[in-house]
């Protein structure tokens, strides 16, 4: 064979192989035998409660779905990752899961300075990405521009509708209109949550009577609460996570604080009986996502299978995992693809979705438009009180 012609040779092979490879990038995700979800959580640190449960549950649905045959044929692969309850190491577990893994799509995060961090990573990237609990509207709305962002989804309700239903519980139900607000100054979460809880709660003819602030990893709540002790309040709300909630509630109870307590979905965790003390918690009341004295069909169904596989009773935090791992799942199949501009397409067009938590549908800013619970702690157990819609 001559030179020349063995060169034409390798040259026509050359550009059959650049096809192959360009073709293949173009749908890699949808040539590779596995599909690849990350799936990111508080799995250490100062909200690892809520992580834990929320990727147990992430994992049981995406067990059941390999089971059934996978998705689009393909049997799913999770990558893992852990956010440490911090937003610096959410942005850097959410940078590892898209550029080193490969993942075609992200579900996870349960707080919402966490969540905000990992949506502008998805954004950057254009990865779609399912939140489980975060509430603030920052998370699927870019504060700075107002615009919805394209990738972000989540699919619990927002903090605009959670602080109007406690305060119209406060003032209906507990028939309260002196309260003070003790909030979380380092938690996007707790500050956006007690603004609309103080706008809804003074609408209705409310007064605030006291208004003070702590941090995420105090210890000591004495100074605080004696303070709002002597202002004399009918109620105190407390829209925070778990571990200081708990240690708020003790503190308060010990310095003779006698009044209910609210809050918010920060404080579904079985750690919180733990920390404030069963009897410490009477008289206490909060807003959530689910009751898992749902009697409901789906629910019964999770709840026997959460406890077969890990040996527990499932919080709401579980809930959400398992509804937003089921979520992506039902949009890559509508989507027929892992192209992640055709899943974020699919995710957008989401409607009564069959949830444990209930109906579910996404609105125009990407947010779960469901109804939310209230659940009253007696003994240190959680108690079902009602049911609020949209």
């Amino acid at each position: 064979m001559g030179k020349f012609k063995f060169a034409r040779i390798l040259g026509v092979l050359a550009v059959v192989a650049l096809v192959a490879v360009l073709a293949g990038g173009c749908d890699g995700a949808n040539t590779a035998k596995e599909i690849k979800i990350g799936v990111v959580y508080e799995l250490t640190g100062n909200t690892a409660s809520f992580g834990t449960a929320a990727a147990n549950g992430a994992k049981l649905a995406f067990k059941e779905i390999n089971a059934k045959g996978g998705i689009l044929g393909k049997q799913v692969q999770l990558v893992i990752a852990d956010n440490k309850s911090e937003p610096s190491e959410s942005a850097n577990a959410m940078t590892k899961v898209i550029t080193q893994d490969k993942v075609v799509a992200v579900t996870g995060f349960t707080t919402s300075s966490n969540g905000i961090a990992a949506s502008n990573v998805a954004e950057s990237y254009k990865i779609p990405f399912v939140a489980a609990a975060t509430t603030n509207p920052k998370v699927t709305v870019d504060e700075n521009t107002g615009k919805v962002k394209d990738y972000t989804f989540r699919v619990c309700f927002i903090d605009p509708f959670q602080g109007t239903v406690g305060a119209n519980f406060a003032l209906n139900t507990l028939k309260v209109k002196k309260v003070a607000i003790l909030i979380d100054n380092s938690s996007d979460y707790s500050k956006g949550l007690a603004k609309f809880f103080k706008d809804a709660f003074v609408k209705g003819g409310g007064v605030i009577v006291a208004e003070e602030a702590y941090l995420q990893k105090d210890q000591d709540f004495k100074t605080v609460l004696t303070k709002i002790k002597v202002a004399g309040p009918e109620m105190i709300y407390v829209p925070g996570y778990y571990e200081e909630v708990g240690k708020i509630i003790k503190q308060g109870r010990e310095l003779g604080i006698t009044v209910p307590f609210v809050g918010g979905d920060g404080w579904d965790s079985p750690k919180l009986p733990e920390i404030a003390g069963a009897a410490n918690l009477n008289g206490t009341y909060f807003t959530n996502h689910y009751s898992v004295e749902d009697t409901s069909p789906k629910s019964k169904a999770f709840v026997e299978a959460y406890q077969k596989e890990y040996g527990q009773l499932p919080d709401a935090m579980a809930v959400l995992g398992y509804d937003a791992a089921y979520v992506l799942a039902d949009a890559i199949k509508r989507a027929g693809s892992t192209d992640p501009a055709k899943i974020r397409e699919a995710l957008a067009a989401t409607k009564d979705f069959d949830g444990v938590t209930g109906k579910l549908t996404l609105n125009a800013t990407h947010d779960a438009v469901k109804s939310a619970v209230i659940i009253e702690f007696k003994d240190g157990k959680q108690v079902y009180r009602a049911t609020v819609n949209p």
